[in-house]
């Protein structure tokens, strides 16, 4: 065969090939865009009734994924000019809302006020008829302290006693708390009194790493510090007292330490005294606590009545998280979802539902993911406040501020008047809640608590929490149907209703 016969064969047998490389792979070259759907993860190859192993549905949340990163660099980009207007803005239009509301039931309240009973308001002292001589301890004048309405009032003497009191007393007891995630001690005072304490673990610009999830985050002593401020600020008053405190992990832990805990110190090869304990997830050498070389920062919160005097009783909060990689809760699947929660005792009626949305407000101006129950006291029933306990998963991202801890907020839309007025004071007052709230953490012994990003967060996120409250106004029929000036207006009290016991809210998708 001559030459230019096998070099024209060869190019008609290249050209061949590449046309069958094109059409075996046509799939590649064609995107199939009708089978993705990236807010949820869900990604088909193949037709509709494919079982092509690589068909997966993972679940992610808006803030996830690359695709989103980069959507939300360019949205960021061409609404750069219009973030100075937002931060200028003022919530007129919801100022207004909350004035008509309040002159409409200033009227009504006035001509319907005579003749009603004072709402009462007893301690857990009171309830128990404790004798005078269990209340001489500033534990006891704490513990017993506490009312219906609140954990203690807004000028009580009796809390500074017990922050005082926990930075500064000896320490004669160190004990292992049993359950939990993570490293927790039970310190005991000369005086008989207890804390609870978290030792710190990483320096405070040391954030949340970002493919870790909420439930598997290290917990942090200076945000249980920041929460009990924070909460004391936004007026709810319903967090255990907690103050920071420097120990000499020798002198307070090491010589007191007794059995399992005591076998786990050591000294690390930096030469600093370290100690692990026993716990289910961060308790080994290599999530050691370590001192500097044996001075320690922790966090001690305030014991509450023992369960034998004042039980409790613990509710799964209906919008808990799956606390899974994949599955997701259904009210991330159900936008109607709160219909679900309204239509449920003690949600249907007074404060409850108003006490979930602040305590949404409260974890979301902290960033704190981790809200999976809560406990209220029983000898109050149900009309009564949830205690707000355990933060130290809060402050983790500055820089991210986590929408879906608002979503009792943006799927009820009702909001309690003090709450939102509140807010309003600390976004356009003369005093920004960051300001207040490092002005009220200047005073404790660990200072600075929080970092300068963390305080810019909470007034960015103050302002996020007014948006909703705006949206939610400007879907509504009647501005009273979102604000709420007392709790008893609030009714969906229907025959035949479900009953939360504690456990009635268990799906997860």
């Amino acid at each position: 065969m001559k030459l230019k016969e096998r070099l024209v064969m060869a190019a008609m047998g290249f050209s061949l090939a590449v046309v069958l490389l094109v059409l075996l792979d046509i799939n590649l070259v064609i995107p199939h865009t009708e089978h993705v759907n990236s807010q949820h993860g869900r990604v088909r190859m193949g037709g509709k009734d494919s079982d092509n192993y690589k068909s997966r549905i993972l679940h992610k949340t808006p803030s996830q994924g690359q695709e989103y990163k980069l959507a939300k660099s360019e949205e960021e980009k061409s609404n750069s000019d219009s973030k100075s207007k937002e931060s200028a803005d003022d919530f007129n239009d919801v100022v207004q809302f909350l004035m008509k509301i309040t002159q409409k039931h200033n009227r009504h309240w006035k001509a319907s006020k005579a003749g009603r009973p004072e709402k009462s308001n007893p301690t857990i002292g009171e309830v128990v008829s404790v004798s005078e001589a269990e209340m001489t301890s500033v534990w006891g004048r704490f513990q017993y302290g506490i009312s219906k309405e609140e954990m203690y009032s807004a000028k009580d003497p009796t809390i500074t006693e017990v922050v005082d009191t926990m930075r500064q007393l000896p320490i004669v007891g160190i004990s292992q708390k049993e359950g939990g995630t993570q490293l927790k001690l039970i310190i005991e005072y000369e005086d008989g009194g207890q804390a609870l304490f978290k030792p710190m673990r990483f320096p405070r610009t040391q954030e949340t790493l970002p493919n870790h999830f909420y439930f598997s985050d290290y917990e942090r002593h200076n945000a249980e510090v920041a929460a009990y401020h924070l909460d004391q600020l936004l007026g709810f008053r319903r967090a255990v007292p907690v103050t920071g405190r420097i120990l000499n992990i020798t002198r307070d832990i090491y010589s007191l330490a007794e059995g399992d805990l005591l076998k786990t110190f050591f000294i690390s090869p930096a030469g600093n005294l370290c100690f692990h304990g026993k716990c289910s997830y961060y308790c080994d050498t290599s999530h050691a606590i370590c001192g500097n070389p044996d001075m320690l920062e922790g966090s001690f919160a305030a014991f509450l009545p023992a369960k034998s005097v004042a039980p409790r009783k613990t509710w799964r909060h209906p919008w808990r998280r799956s606390y899974h990689k994949r599955r997701k809760a259904e009210w991330e699947n159900d936008p109607d979802y709160c219909e679900v929660v309204k239509d449920v005792h003690p949600y249907n009626q007074g404060r409850r539902l108003f006490d979930i949305m602040d305590l949404a407000i409260f974890d979301f101006l902290m960033g704190n993911m981790d809200r999976h129950h809560y406990e209220t006291f029983k000898l109050f029933g149900n009309d009564t406040f949830p205690v707000h306990l355990d933060h130290g998963r809060a402050f983790g991202r500055s820089g991210h501020d986590e929408m879906s801890i608002l979503a009792p907020l943006y799927q009820c839309c009702v909001i309690r008047h003090s709450t939102l007025s509140m807010l309003l004071t600390y976004h356009s007052g003369p005093v920004p809640l960051s300001t207040a709230l490092n002005r009220s953490l200047s005073s404790d012994p660990i200072k600075p608590v929080l970092t300068n990003q963390h305080l810019e967060a909470v007034d960015r996120r103050v302002g996020l929490v007014l948006q909703v409250a705006r949206e939610c106004l400007d879907s509504a029929e009647i501005p009273q149907n979102v604000i709420f000036i007392r709790d008893e207006l609030y009714s969906n009290v229907k025959p035949d209703q479900p009953v939360d016991d504690g456990h009635y809210f268990r799906k997860e998708q």
